[in-house]
């Protein structure tokens, strides 16, 4: 079984924005049953159900953990069912929560080499006490059996897989700041409990023929939904960059996340990390009964599937 919490399907800033005026984010703070507020993108993965591992600890991750039962401690005057944390990226909005599990509560903390030296290079993440968080580097298309903290098997195999992205905001440098790379720095995971399989791909920022390839037939993915249109935060005033400057595919259009993905079998295709201009947010939009009917689901806080 892979039991998956969708504990936050916004990009970052979250819906409703806290400086964002735009239309949908009024809705939104209004309580507007049609724009449902959402947490910045991260998900939990359990092979039981009872014990968990969240890939993406994302600046909400307190928020997320109190408002998701499974999450929370039972035994003792301290646990958790978290025993590990998995990041495919070192931008802010993937990696800022881990300093909200600094505790002293043992769990493991698996990333690429890439991710793992950004947080080796900045001082603040120490307050993850080495001798209690292990950090566990994850080679690229190996798989990782994910344990529990007394190192038995979790039930469920990982394996991460470079996908088209950019270096963080913070980490851009040179006369190409934006150069879509391939290295690592940007991953997305397979997720097995060898009898199904599951894709989780929060960021890229363009469709290859290896991604394809790894994504077809897969009993669900979960897929990078930042934008509705490449321009979109252009044209609605909120920003200078388009998704392409920000290293995010674009759900509509030819070259898009919905035609890419029309004709891989793929059971269940789930948008996340949405952006809060995004109009598919808005259940009412045209945008997202195009969707729809194109056979994506939208991702919302709490949402829980099983494969």
């Amino acid at each position: 079984m892979i039991d998956i919490i969708v504990l936050g399907a916004a990009a970052g800033g979250g819906f409703p924005q806290w400086n964002s005026n735009a239309p949908g984010c009024r809705r939104a703070r209004a309580g507007d049953p049609a724009a449902l507020p959402r947490t910045q993108a991260s998900i939990a993965i359990s092979g039981d159900g009872k014990n968990w591992f969240v890939v993406n600890a994302s600046p909400d991750l307190r928020t997320q953990i109190n408002q998701t039962p499974a999450l929370h401690p039972s035994e003792g005057l301290r646990s958790t069912p978290i025993a590990g944390v998995i990041l495919t990226g070192g931008e802010v909005d993937t990696i800022t929560g881990l300093l909200t599990l600094r505790e002293r509560q043992p769990f493991t903390l698996l990333a690429t080499p890439e991710v793992l030296s950004m947080l080796d290079a900045n001082p603040i993440f120490e307050a993850l006490n080495r001798a209690v968080v292990t950090r566990t580097p994850m080679a690229l298309d190996q798989p990782v059996t994910l344990k529990l903290t007394d190192g038995t098997p979790a039930g469920l195999t990982i394996v991460p897989f470079a996908v088209p992205g950019k270096v963080p905001l913070y980490a851009e440098s040179g006369p190409d700041p934006a150069a879509i790379c391939e290295n690592g720095e940007t991953v997305g995971l397979e997720i097995s409990d060898g009898k199904h399989r599951v894709c989780f791909v929060p960021g890229c920022a363009r469709m290859t023929d290896n991604l394809r390839v790894r994504l077809r037939g897969a009993d669900a993915v979960f897929f990078d939904g930042t934008l509705w249109v490449d321009d979109e935060m252009v044209r609605a005033g909120l920003g200078e960059k388009t998704g392409r400057r920000m290293g995010h595919m674009s759900m509509d259009g030819m070259d898009g996340t919905i035609a890419a993905l029309r004709d891989l079998g793929i059971q269940r295709r789930i948008f996340i990390h949405i952006n809060n201009s995004n109009p598919v947010l808005l259940a009412d939009s045209p945008e997202r009964a195009a969707v729809e009917a194109a056979g994506w689901e939208i991702s919302h806080d709490g949402m829980r599937i099983t494969a």
